[in-house]
């Protein structure tokens, strides 16, 4: 059978939908793209078992269907390195040969048998939600960074996603730094909570255009977020997220507001002397005035700087790990952050100065205890 289809646009269709694949797959199909014609339409998914995405391409119609699995490595290739032009695609069914026609030359490989690859699984009994891409692509940036990396804890790999008819919230944590993420302007029709894994996230993030809905339809086991012509189906992760509430001090009485770009910049200064083992940066506060200072011992290396700011509370020194720090002010992005604490011994909580309305935005960082 054949049918055709224009270069570039089969080349950003598997661009948009590659980043799925693994170059560790247990099974060889996965190494492949799945060409499915269905009554004139092509769709082409990729899969890693846990993860797959599918996204629709137009084709001058073919009349029969088809299944077949295509080398992504190949096809990719060969695509990019074409100018854009129609392409011919003949393919034997009966021993899966794939000749791709193009200007001035052909390229033939072998595919596989369609029906090898491993089945979508069917969300059964599904809820709804439908969300702007602006607030999934926000929440991913603002929540992706805080996850874990710990393969003892899966639940904490995750962003942890918490629905309810008033608001919906996404929560990150590797135990060293935590971020809620709340919206009041989506909301679900009942209550609801599960973990989405970290890899559909990144796809997500790097897909969805902030105009457009999504529609996310979710179960115990699976969620399907569908957009454009893009479909995504994941498998959610299994188990008990920790009681993250129960981390987050609620009375902070001492409170340093402060412009974002120049606590980040003091911090990143003064770190560069901070121990290589614990990267520790002592903040003091006393006054209208923020003291930073850093050292390493074992190199008699230190820094200090000074800062004028805006403190209300008691006398307090306080260390935190510089790198998550770092990681969580770059992840703001108002022009003045709000640094609340209780003693020294507690988290430090980090929050816009300036509050949007629909918008919720919590990170906390554990301290780190000072050497007297």
């Amino acid at each position: 059978m054949n049918f055709v289809v224009s270069s570039a646009t089969l080349s950003k269709s598997l661009q948009s939908i590659s980043g799925v694949l693994s170059t560790s797959n247990t099974l060889p199909i996965l190494d492949n793209f799945l060409f499915e014609i269905k009554d004139g339409v092509l769709n082409v998914s990729a899969s890693d078992a846990e993860t797959m995405i599918r996204t629709r391409v137009d084709i001058n119609s073919s009349e029969e269907n088809l299944k077949i699995c295509i080398p992504a490595k190949l096809l990719m290739d060969i695509l990019k390195n074409l100018p854009e032009q129609p392409c011919t695609f003949k393919i034997d069914s009966s021993n899966f040969e794939i000749e791709i026609a193009y200007d001035n030359g052909k390229s033939k490989m072998v595919g596989f048998d369609g029906d090898d690859c491993p089945k979508t699984p069917e969300v059964e009994n599904p809820s709804t939600i439908k969300i702007t891409g602006d607030i999934i692509t926000s929440a991913i940036n603002k929540t992706l960074f805080a996850t874990g990396v710990d393969d003892l804890r899966p639940v904490m790999s995750g962003v942890f996603c918490e629905f309810s008819p008033e608001s919906i919230t996404f929560v990150a944590t590797d135990a060293h730094k935590l971020v809620r993420y709340t919206r009041t302007d989506s909301q679900a029709t009942s209550s609801s909570s599960f973990i989405l894994p970290k890899k559909p996230l990144n796809l997500l993030k790097s897909t969805v255009s902030s105009d457009e809905e999504v529609q996310l339809e979710y179960n115990d086991s699976n969620a399907v977020f569908t957009f454009g012509d893009i479909v995504l189906v994941c498998r959610l992760i299994d188990g008990k997220y920790p009681n993250y509430e129960a981390v987050i001090p609620k009375e902070n009485p001492n409170v340093l507001t402060i412009d974002r770009l120049q606590f980040l910049s003091s911090v990143k200064r003064v770190s560069i002397f901070a121990n290589k083992t614990t990267h520790q940066i002592k903040l003091k506060l006393a006054g209208s005035e923020l003291s930073l200072s850093a050292e390493d011992i074992d190199f008699a290396n230190e820094a200090k700087e000074r800062i004028t700011c805006n403190y209300s509370g008691e006398d307090l020194e306080i260390g935190f790990n510089s790198r998550f720090l770092m990681e969580i002010l770059n992840n703001l992005d108002s022009t003045e952050v709000r640094l609340e604490m209780s003693e020294a011994s507690r988290a430090g909580l980090l929050m816009p100065a300036e509050s949007n309305e629909n918008e919720d935005i919590l990170m906390l960082v554990m301290p780190v205890m000072l050497n007297r």
